[in-house]
């Protein structure tokens, strides 16, 4: 099968860059970023801290180092990291806490809709002692990636920040797709991250952009993040070829609720497959389960592969699908007919 025929549903990263954004690659103004002087860079970070409403903003290669890097300036080497056991930091940034920040994580489950509860909080919450190391920082995810894009509402943030920040322990919000979450709860990204210190999320998911995430906070924190972006190799030199790519993509905010119905569609014509769960979503990602006819993900990936569908094996049963920019209503009936047909011939 031709690479033209390819229904790519494994993940909003693999959307091609538009014509506009190669242009403005080519076309762009840059100087070295280290020393502040790639004006293309400044301003998507600049831009970038405003569409989320925080002081000042980072341009990093990548949303797990931009995770990393705020777990690294908001704690000391010992402390605890608190954060949900499903959350992407815990479960797909190879133990870099450990690695490169020195902090011992804690886990706690998620409550309603995915974020933990003010209790969970405060029960997970150590203070430091002779025998105890203290915590350090608490994470929370929005949306929530591996419990199938889910937008956690405003209030749910909030509260379980509160705990934390009573305690004097800061809150990091890793918002990967923050703006899937926005435009899924009918509110400015601000609002979603009003109640945290810090923020990740990435151009490159929904956004549509080649490379690159934003890191942004107050300003003496994103201060502190610029220094560890260098310890960690993400210094960057004239980034302004990368970075105005990443300004068309911020443009593209609004139509990722084109995403989030292409989404429901799938799920629909998912969920309409005899033996297949695949619940509504409230974004772009959608998970089909297939523990009832009983066809491992392992089998239901391999099989759409061969039949020109890209998805991801999430879980023994549990198979993720995901809508982006490069996939149209069109291309979603035409992986729902594959996958209808995948599903009929694992299952005979």
């Amino acid at each position: 099968m031709s690479d033209d025929d390819f229904i790519d549903l494994r993940s909003d990263t693999v959307t091609a860059p538009s014509e506009e954004m190669r242009e403005a690659a080519a076309t762009a103004e840059v100087g070295d970023d280290v020393y502040r002087d790639d004006p293309t860079v400044n301003e998507l970070e600049r831009r970038a801290a405003e569409a989320v409403g925080t002081e000042a903003a980072l341009y990093v290669p990548s949303g797990t180092m931009a995770n990393q890097i705020a777990v690294h300036a908001h704690t000391e080497p010992g402390q605890e990291l608190l954060l949900e056991r499903e959350s992407h930091i815990y479960r797909w940034e190879l133990a870099g806490a450990a690695k490169l920040s020195g902090v011992q994580t804690r886990t706690i489950d998620a409550g309603e809709r995915c974020v933990p509860t003010p209790d969970a909080v405060c029960e997970g919450l150590v203070d430091e002692d002779l025998h105890r190391p203290g915590t350090g920082l608490l994470s929370l995810e929005n949306t929530h990636n591996y419990r199938g894009g889910v937008a956690v509402p405003v209030e749910r943030i909030a509260d379980a920040a509160e705990v934390a920040r009573e305690a004097d322990v800061p809150v990091h919000l890793d918002g990967a797709r923050v703006f899937n979450a926005a435009v899924a709860l009918g509110v400015d990204a601000s609002e979603v991250v009003a109640p945290v210190d810090s923020v990740t999320f990435c151009l490159s998911k929904g956004l549509g952009a080649p490379v690159g995430s934003i890191l942004a906070g107050d300003e003496a924190f994103v201060e502190d993040a610029r220094r560890v972006r260098k310890l960690f190799g993400g210094g960057m030199r004239q980034a302004g070829m990368i970075a105005a790519p990443a300004l068309r993509a911020l443009e593209n905010v609004d139509r990722l609720a084109e995403d989030h119905a292409n989404a429901e569609r799938l799920a629909a014509g998912l969920d309409a497959l005899d033996g297949v769960d695949a619940p509504a979503p409230d974004t772009n990602i959608v998970v089909a389960n297939t523990e009832a006819p009983g066809i491992p993900a392992e089998s239901l990936y391999a099989a759409c592969k061969e039949a020109g569908v890209g998805c991801v094996e999430f879980d023994d049963y549990a198979t993720r699908f995901t809508t982006h920019l490069d996939v149209d209503e069109a291309d979603v009936d035409e992986a729902i007919d594959r996958i209808a047909a995948v599903v009929d011939e694992l299952r005979a």
